[in-house]
This record gives C-alpha cells, sequence and structure tokens, in this order.
C-alpha cells in the first residue's frame, strides 16, 4: 500500500543554523549540559575554559555512567528517541546539541562504554553538515585531542564534552589578541557565578546527591537565595499547593516564602554582599522556580506585582517536579517557565504576607540606621510615624469592600496587628 503523504526532511544545514540562536548565553549552555551530567550519575562535574586563541577549547569532564556506542550516537541525534523519567533533568533531547552548538561550530563528546570501559568518541561539526546538508556525526580524527582527553578521565567510567571553533565566544577579527583573551576568560567568572546559583542546592546536597563542580580547578560554593544559614532568616510561610493538570490529575507545587536578614541583622558585611546575588538586590527579590530541585528562573514577580526598594528582602521559592513541565511550558534552555495562570492567583496571599514581612523590617532597619530608634527586639515591630494613619486604614478597609476582598483584608490585619502592633494601632486596623 503506497503512503498518501509525501516525506519532507527539513535541509540539516538550514535548520542547525538556525537551532544556534535558540536563546543560550554561555552559562546556561554549560549548565544544560551539567543537567546531562547530573542525571548520568556524576558525582564531580569539570569544567575547564582553555584559551589558545582560535584553537581554544571548553572542556566538560564528568564521572557519571558514561554511555555505550549507540548511546552516544543517540546522544548527537537532534530529538532522541530516549524517555525521560520524573525527576531527570533532561527535557527535549536537544539539550547536548543546541546548547553546544550555541557556542561553537563543533562539538566532540567521548564517553567510556559502562559494559567494558572501552573509550568511543564522534563529533558533531556544522562545518561538515554544510558541506554534505546531511544529519551526520562523524569519528574524531584528532590525535592529540584524544590523548589530551584520556588524561582528563580520572575515574573509569565517565564522558567528556569539548567545544572547538568557539566562534560565538571569540571575536571573529583577531581572536589571538590579548583583548580576546581578557573577554574569553572573563566568562570563567560568569560562568562560576551562575553554576553556585543555579545547581546550589546540588552543592550543597540540600535534599539531593551532593555533586562536586569545579571550574578551572576551583571547586564551587553553593549560593543559597535564602541565606537559610543567617539566623535572622524567617521562613514566613510554607505551603504545598494542587495545580490542576491538562491531564486532569493535579500536581503539587511547593511554596516556601522567606524574609531574609536586613543589612545590620546580618552575621557580616561580607555575608550580606554575598546575599546581594549576581544581579543584586532589588533584581534578586522574587521567585525563585525549581525544576526537579534546579533553579531556572529568579528575580522578579511575573506579574504579580512590582519590584520595590521596599521589599528586597523577600523571596520565595516554588518547587515543581517534571511532571508539571507542560503546565509551566518550560523552554529547551530550561531557563524560563510560563508561570500558570492559576498559580498565581494562589500565590497572592503568600507573597502579600512576605511581602509586608519584608517591607517591615526594611523600615525599621533604615530608621535604626538614622537615628530614629534606639532599641530592636528580635521580632517586635517598631513605631513608625504616620500622618492621618486613621483616615489611611479607613481608605484600605474602604478599597478592599469595593474590591470583593474584604476577608482577606481582615486577614492581613490579623496578620499586622501581630507583626507590628504599633502600625496597626495608627492605620486604626
Amino acid at each position: 500500500m503506497k503512503s498518501s503523504g509525501i516525506k519532507v526532511a527539513p535541509s540539516a544545514s538550514r535548520l542547525t543554523g538556525s537551532l544556534r540562536d535558540i536563546g543560550y548565553s554561555f552559562e546556561s549552555a554549560v549548565a544544560d549540559l551539567i543537567d546531562n551530567s547530573i542525571a548520568a550519575g556524576a558525582t564531580t562535574v569539570d569544567v575547564r575554559i582553555n584559551y589558545d586563541g582560535r584553537d581554544s577549547r571548553v572542556f566538560i569532564i564528568d564521572n557519571g555512567r558514561g554511555m555505550t556506542a549507540h548511546g552516544l550516537t543517540e546522544a548527537l541525534r537532534f530529538g532522541t528517541k530516549r524517555g525521560y523519567e520524573r525527576g531527570e533533568l533532561g527535557r527535549y533531547g536537544l539539550g547536548l546539541k543546541t546548547a553546544s552548538l550555541s557556542q561553537c561550530r563543533r562539538v566532540v563528546v567521548y564517553s567510556r562504554d559502562p559494559k567494558d570501559g572501552h573509550l568511543g568518541g564522534l563529533s558533531l561539526d556544522l562545518d561538515f553538515i554544510e558541506t554534505v546538508d546531511d544529519w551526520m556525526v562523524t569519528y574524531p580524527d584528532d590525535a592529540d585531542l584524544e590523548e589530551r582527553v584520556r588524561a582528563l578521565f580520572s575515574h573509569s567510567t565517565g564522558s567528556v564534552v569539548v567545544w572547538e571553533k568557539l566562534d560565538r565566544l571569540l571575536p571573529a577579527k583577531n581572536p589571538d589578541s590579548s583583548w580576546a583573551r581578557q573577554k574569553f576568560l572573563k566568562v570563567a567568572d560568569r560562568l562560576q557565578q551562575h553554576l553556585e546559583m543555579v545547581f546550589h542546592r546540588f552543592l550543597a546536597g540540600n535534599g539531593v546527591d551532593k555533586v562536586t563542580i569545579r571550574v578551572n580547578g576551583e571547586e564551587l560554593a553553593p549560593w543559597d537565595p535564602f541565606v537559610t544559614a543567617e539566623e535572622k532568616t524567617e521562613l514566613v510561610s510554607r505551603d504545598v499547593l494542587d495545580l490542576p493538570t491538562s491531564t486532569g490529575q493535579l500536581g503539587k507545587v511547593a511554596v516556601h516564602a522567606y524574609c531574609l536578614p536586613a543589612r545590620s541583622q546580618f552575621s557580616s558585611l561580607e555575608a550580606f554582599d554575598r546575599a546581594a546575588g549576581p544581579r543584586k538586590w532589588n533584581r534578586q527579590q522574587g521567585l525563585y522556580i525549581y525544576r526537579a530541585n534546579r533553579l531556572v528562573q529568579w528575580g522578579g514577580w511575573d506579574g504579580i506585582r512590582t519590584i520595590d526598594e521596599h521589599i528586597k528582602l523577600a523571596r520565595v521559592a516554588l518547587d515543581f517536579d517534571t511532571d508539571l513541565d507542560d503546565e509551566f511550558n518550560i523552554n529547551v534552555a530550561k531557563m524560563r517557565v510560563t508561570m500558570p495562570h492559576q498559580l498565581k492567583k494562589m500565590l497572592a496571599r503568600s507573597i502579600a504576607d512576605v511581602c509586608a514581612q519584608a517591607g517591615a523590617r526594611y523600615r525599621r532597619d533604615q530608621n535604626r540606621g538614622s537615628g530614629e530608634q534606639l532599641e530592636l527586639g528580635d521580632r517586635a515591630a517598631d513605631s513608625i510615624s504616620i500622618s492621618n494613619g486613621a483616615e489611611v486604614g479607613l481608605a484600605l478597609k474602604s478599597a478592599a469592600a469595593q474590591s470583593g476582598h474584604y476577608e482577606a483584608f481582615l486577614e492581613m490585619a490579623q496578620l499586622l496587628r501581630k507583626n507590628s502592633p504599633e502600625l496597626a494601632k495608627q492605620l486604626g486596623i
């Protein structure tokens, strides 16, 4: 029986070129490969950024399970047919290829066969694909590179990914210049900060198997957005929300809302500065969204409210597992999600509570610094002078009633009376 369809395979050279611009930064591309290492059971991952002019390379080395010859071929197939289990960091079967080619024109993968320890290798080369215009991988023919890779294996198992022809990291003109060298090596600092944040739970062994990650030989330290080791960090609320899915099942989203210490409450100025994060205090406030314990999006309130200097101490962790990928619409680079509209509504109360607490703590710290108040109890709220406070309170009550949220207002008023009794008294609530 003849097929009624017509086969229209895409042009390999055109499509692979287009996939380079899928949205990866250098840091997110490396992180995507580390996802693969963790999924393969690696306990150590080494990233080496070696500058050598136009022959510069990036190596990602792990001690995971390694791959058979068939597994190696599938790893370099666009849209591999392998499935992903719940909780596994992979998603689309594109990460290794798209992440690598977003930064380089040639990626070489070496891996030890878990059955017999044999070292196999395959390469995906855009220049070759453009020549043949076909979906093909080749065997590496660089004996010096293979010898170097063999020396990188410190375990009997594992894989090494090599990025070559780094056209996205090196300038097209003068890649051997001192300026090119400085620019190239600066990416190591940005990468370190990024990985310490994205994989902080794995680096700390917090609820997951511990993974050691090094960049150019330097072991990374976890950056905890919620500084839970600080004495004055306060867990304002915790909850587990039931999120309806397209399959009719209910998925679980865990929510932990934290109020961080004010500047004067940190154990040291260095700890306060480190807690600011890569994007600094104001832009690091907000939601921290974790997929299978890996941070995929951070900072900002996703339209629920706006960024505000006065609530910069508020940070909220959202955790979901891979069974909710469709609901969160996670992108290929695993850097962005789309917050389900229903979930935004469910989060409103928790966010309002933590922002109120963060605002009160911020103002107390500001007043203390300016000498307006001399003493602070550990959890006592301070008196804040507000002109016409009763009128403000009345206006808030009226607005809550008119908007149909009066019951929520009463709950917030009760919380305010508990945490900031003097302020509640001045507002007449």
